[in-house]
């Protein structure tokens, strides 16, 4: 295995990058085993396992199998004894892979050196990606974020070197890209400590975005849980063409299935539109998944993926899956929980926003609809700027070589007729290699001359790193960015802004125009000497006709011996710190908690644990713990952070009343809408209450993930049994949970809620706990209990 991938290296050595292309297992015995990627020699991908599994189950369940089951249950631990119904049974599974980025990787690597234990026992991988502000542009960013930064970036490298993690340094690019230029392939199953994980499924993997705490299971080689996902299949026929893009089919779909739609469920895409979709915009449609809660999305292996794959000079992965093609698709007559279809040909451009992603318009009605609804339109232009506008491409979700190719093609079209752009115009690219291939593609210059700027390979302001000056916190402002998510603050921490998210064409466009209300199908713009003229569609190659580009060597091996490597984390450090176990459940029921916020309307993790300026103190728990719920409105003022302290009477943030109850021993309870903790996967926003001295959260539904990461931390996440129940809570009531003492699954718990004047209402409690979970909490965390296994 080793002499053969040292050859493969060898002759890239000699031969160059473009030695990427070359079909090398022709060279070779056509049963020698192919590495999970160029980066780790010692792995192999066995599609053997994985059809054996396959195998297994169709027996047992007597039915055709979704590609989304195919690759989940091909990864069980017990194929032939798991008890496996969709929606209801919980699977124990076996990743291939973690990946974790460098904001949530802290927590993570903090909780695996909790563990005690010397190497991770699957691949896994540490992005720099997420604390790098843009402020000025990519260059003078990155050189500011190394220096900011040091500390965090010393340990993240220094935590991967002596527990066997490769770490991709700050400039590497976006995680989803690297992932899919490097580490995802069909039929992979890889979790990533981030929510947009999911990318990887344009290439036919099931990647699913996770807490930390579940990445240190997998990392610990313990099998990793998921309740059994529901399958919803989407249609695709006809082909997209012209100003639709792939972005378009999400931004259709959110609009259908909205934010919680996908609850708990696998988007499946399949028919005869998928071949008309490139790689990366199957990518894009998986990524923004997230979007409607979906567990992931996947689409099925076909020529586009293969393509990338030996683009992306892994020609033997390639040819591997195509010996296995039979797993890799959904089997004839498969079934789904529900069905949608969309027929490309008849698709139009879409933009959706402000403040939420599913709320989906076509471009052509947007001008209409934000006059109609009082949303900023114009880019004012000159000494007194009022309603500053923003196009902003690139992110995770948009940032392939097509994305910005076909941005360049209608900027380019601009240059030709003396335009720029009337509105502010970023560009972030999501990987160095992407980076480096449109900078020697001239897309980079072309973007740059129509007013862009370009800014690190980084996150950026799609997560709120956006050091942001032309408008005062406050003001009324609109943006139209390609990225994936666009709630209240999250790009610049204003909640005046008005965010839209489309296609990096219809930004780039709407960018040009200075306006939302321009349809670029229709309406005409005014060259420079006056002329009237039309953007034609924009074009693009899928992939650069020379090699990628794969500029600076930003990848760093984890050494063979690192018995001598020294992680050391400051008691004096403000941005790390070493975690503290949580205490056990103490065997009683849980008396008197009181209602810390009522909070009203959509509670993201943003609402719950901020980014931005946060991020910094992402590895430090105390730290981080001051912004818990600061984002929140409190159903009792319409305010948010300014709660009633019950022991003084006085109004405070909500961290720090939550901390005056913890220092007199009142635990505490918070209470919440729909689909409460939607958004990120990060786990901060269910540390942060455990820390503080929450015990419970009480709402009428869970994002998927924010449920699980509230049970690994020993919290109980319970729902109201009747929705209306919610109305019944008073923001000064008392609340005791009962029924502890058989606390078990499927067994709903009681609540007695207790009010201010004496009167007293009980309620019924559900929880979607399993055994193992049960023991969590018994324990007080789950890494808790895995020390009590070892």
């Amino acid at each position: 295995m080793a002499s053969y991938c040292m050859t493969v290296t060898r002759l890239r050595l000699v031969l160059g990058e473009g030695a990427r292309r070359l079909h090398v297992s022709a060279a070779f015995n056509a049963k020698a085993k192919v590495a999970m990627s160029r980066f780790e020699p010692g792995t192999s991908i066995s599609y053997e396992k994985l059809h054996e599994n396959i195998d297994i189950v169709r027996k047992r369940l007597n039915r055709p199998l979704t590609l989304s089951e195919k690759i989940v249950y091909g990864h069980l631990d017990d194929p032939v004894g798991q008890d496996i119904a969709r929606g209801r049974t919980y699977l124990r599974l076996r990743p291939d892979r973690v990946a974790m980025q460098d904001a949530t990787a802290q927590m993570a690597m903090l909780q695996f050196i909790s563990s005690g234990l010397p190497k991770v026992a699957v691949p896994s991988t540490i992005h720099c990606d997420h604390l790098i502000e843009a402020q000025i542009g990519g260059v003078e960013d990155l050189k500011r974020a190394k220096d900011v930064n040091q500390e965090v970036y010393n340990f993240l490298a220094t935590a991967g070197a002596k527990y066997g993690v490769g770490f991709w340094k700050p400039g590497s690019g976006i995680i989803h890209q690297i992932l899919l230029e490097n580490y995802a392939y069909p039929g992979v199953l890889l979790i990533g400590t981030d929510s947009h994980t999911p990318n990887g499924g344009g290439l036919g993997s099931i990647c699913i975005g996770v807490g930390g705490a579940d990445a240190v299971d997998v990392m610990a080689g313990i099998p990793w849980e998921l309740k059994c996902p529901n399958v919803i299949g989407v249609k695709l026929t006809g082909s997209l063409s012209g100003w639709t893009s792939p972005k378009d089919v999400i931004l259709k779909v959110a609009g259908i299935l909205t934010v919680k739609g996908g609850t708990g469920a696998i988007v499946e895409y399949h028919g005869p539109g998928v071949d008309s979709i490139s790689c990366t915009g199957m990518a894009t449609i998986c990524n923004m998944g997230a979007e409607i809660g979906a567990t992931t999305s996947v689409f099925p292996y076909n020529h586009r993926m293969k393509t990338y794959l030996n683009k992306t000079g892994r020609a033997d992965i390639a040819t591997l899956a195509d010996e296995h093609k039979d797993d890799l698709v959904p089997d004839k007559g498969c079934k789904y929980d529900q069905v949608i279809e969309i027929n490309l040909s008849e698709l139009k451009p879409h933009i959706n926003g402000p403040f939420t992603p599913d709320l989906a318009h076509p471009v052509s009605e947007i001008g209409a609809v934000a006059e109609k609804n009082g949303w900023p339109l114009e880019v004012k232009v000159g000494q007194y700027q009022h309603q500053q506008s923003h196009g902003l491409i690139g992110s995770c979700t948009n940032s392939s070589y097509e994305d910005m190719g076909r941005a360049a093609s209608l900027a380019k079209q601009a240059l030709d007729k003396g335009l720029k752009c009337k509105a502010a115009f970023t560009v972030t690219p999501g990987s160095e290699q992407i980076r480096a291939t449109i900078e020697r593609d001239g897309f980079s210059k072309i973007l740059r001359d129509v007013g862009g700027v370009v800014l690190a390979n980084a996150c950026g302001p799609c997560i709120g790193q956006w050091d942001r000056k032309d408008v005062k916190k406050g003001e009324k402002n609109t943006i139209v960015t390609s990225y994936n998510r666009n709630f209240t603050s999250r790009n610049d921490a204003n909640p005046a802004t008005h965010a839209f998210v489309t296609s990096p064409e219809i930004v780039t466009a709407l960018a040009i125009a200075g306006t939302l209300k321009f349809d670029p199908e229709t309406d005409y713009l005014t060259a420079a000497n006056g002329e009237k003229f039309k953007l034609e569609p924009p074009n693009g190659d899928e992939l650069p006709a020379r090699d990628f580009d794969p500029g600076q060597d930003t990848y760093q091996h984890p050494p063979a011996e690192s018995g001598s490597i020294m992680v050391d984390v400051s008691p004096t450090s403000t941005r790390l710190q070493l975690l503290e176990p949580f205490d056990k459940w103490n065997g009683k029921d849980l008396e008197d908690l009181q209602v810390l916020i009522k909070v009203k309307g959509k509670c993201t993790t943003d609402h719950i644990s901020a980014a931005g300026p946060w991020l910094k103190f992402r590895g430090h728990l105390d730290n981080i713990s001051n912004n818990m719920l600061i984002g929140a409105i409190n159903i009792e003022n319409d305010a948010v952070n300014k709660i009633k302290n019950r022991l003084t009477g006085e109004y405070g943030g909500v961290p720090d009343v939550a901390r005056h109850y913890k220092a007199n021993g009142l635990s505490w309870v918070v209470v919440g809408d729909d689909n409460y903790g939607e958004g990120s996967s990060r786990e901060h926003a269910a540390l942060e209450p455990r820390h503080l001295g929450g015990r419970v959260i009480l709402v009428k539904s869970f994002a998927r993930i924010h449920e699980t990461n509230l049970k690994k931390q020993g919290m109980l996440p319970l729902t109201f049994a009747d929705p209306t129940d919610y109305d019944k809570i008073r923001p000064d009531d008392k609340i005791s949970i009962t029924g502890l003492a058989t606390f078990a699954p499927g067994k709903p718990l009681k609540g007695v809620v207790k009010h201010g004047d004496g009167s007293q209402d009980i309620i019924i409690l559900n929880h979607t706990f399993n055994e193992n979970q049960v023991e969590w909490f018994h324990a007080g965390s789950a890494l808790n209990r895995m020390k009590e296994l070892q």
